[in-house]
């Protein structure tokens, strides 16, 4: 009898302190992606964008229509100033040497202009260390998908974290389809720019990338220029990507 109560006892004593240490456990992992999120919104704040500029979509903030920021993404340390720009995060060297693009499946009938789009940043010339290619194994940094983004969306990138890539482009595959393809590449470089720290050079915030001007018509990063924008990498989108990588 005195065994069993002593069986018991610890029965009920490991079942308390097995909850006890789920619901502890539970906590932290809560509040941190809170405080991520937090952290998050305050970055995009000091990168100039107010926070009517700034859409909840979940696991993202979504900002000037077709940047992403992931909750979960690491905020980098240092303070933009107001003024082609970038993010203040952006790939180690070893992963901008070696970056492995995914192509899903639905959009294979669009891979002449993803290839397109590739080769425009692998042929910047100069003294630049960054390479993009295709991989179609499980392995990869960014995954390029069709998703359905709405009218007046051509599609979204993500901006790079902890000195990876953005992990995702979205392309409105079915929105852009009647463009020409040199509009309909010219998106997804574009895309591929912000997934390695660009921003859009005609917005105001980020920061200043040193020997290029505070606007430029010709640039292919400026906003709000889908079937409209330039479709090749202007003189100063180059320096740009030259002087981060």
């Amino acid at each position: 009898m005195k065994k069993t109560l002593q069986t018991l006892a610890f029965t009920v004593l490991s079942a308390f302190l097995l909850a006890s240490c789920s619901k502890n456990a539970d906590v932290p992992v809560v509040q941190e992606k809170k405080d991520n999120a937090d952290k998050v919104m305050s970055y995009i704040q000091r990168l100039g964008f107010s926070q009517s500029d700034i859409v909840d979509n979940g696991d993202a903030y979504i900002v000037d229509g077709d940047i992403r920021f992931p909750k979960d993404m690491v905020v980098p340390d240092g303070k933009a100033s107001t003024e082609q720009q970038w993010t203040g995060s952006k790939l180690t060297a070893a992963n901008a040497l070696n970056v492995r693009i995914k192509v899903d499946d639905s959009m294979a009938s669009m891979m002449a202009e993803i290839n397109s789009a590739i080769d425009q940043w692998n042929n910047i010339g100069g003294d630049i260390a960054l390479h993009l290619s295709i991989v179609t194994g499980t392995s990869y940094d960014i995954l390029i998908k069709d998703t359905n983004l709405g009218a007046g969306i051509c599609g979204q990138g993500t901006f790079p974290s902890n000195g990876q890539a953005g992990n995702l482009i979205q392309i409105n595959k079915s929105y852009i389809a009647g463009n020409s393809f040199a509009q309909r590449q010219r998106t997804i470089t574009h895309e591929i720019g912000h997934n390695i720290s660009i921003m859009h050079t005609n917005q105001t915030g980020g920061m200043q990338i040193p020997g290029t001007p505070v606007t430029d018509a010709l640039s292919l990063m400026n906003a709000g220029q889908c079937n409209s924008g330039a479709t090749v990498l202007s003189n100063y989108d180059k320096i740009a990507a030259r002087w981060l990588y």
